[in-house]
């Protein structure tokens, strides 16, 4: 069955970095656009980043445009989230799914930014 293992998070400072992983199993991962999602304390999940089949064309959500850089390795069915500058409103459980998400979903990894 479709399944996402997120890994990476942890407790950085402000202006510091992380590097998140989301191996995905279950599916061809190489036909998708891959996203990286994320739900803050409180809020609704939100999209922050797309990348598109072939990595050809990456998106960002305005708020972190610039300071994250999504890839994917499709030999290893892996698709990362590079995070730098990171901020205290970037705290949040992160997610990867499809651009158009399955309804399986992983159990996310924690990102706190916080000094």
């Amino acid at each position: 069955q479709v399944q996402f293992v997120e890994s990476g998070g942890g407790l950085v400072q402000p202006g510091g970095s992380l590097r998140l992983s989301c191996a995905a199993s279950g599916f061809t991962s190489r036909g998708y656009s891959m996203s990286w999602y994320r739900q803050g304390p409180g809020k609704e999940r939100e999209l922050v980043a797309t990348i598109s089949v072939g990595s050809w064309v990456s998106n960002y959500a305005e708020s972190v445009k610039g300071r994250f850089t999504i890839s994917r390795d499709d030999v290893v069915n892996t698709v990362y989230l590079q995070m730098r500058s990171l901020k205290p409103e970037d705290t949040a459980v992160y997610y990867c799914n499809t651009d158009k998400p399955f309804d399986s979903w992983g159990q996310g990894t924690q990102v706190t930014v916080s000094s």
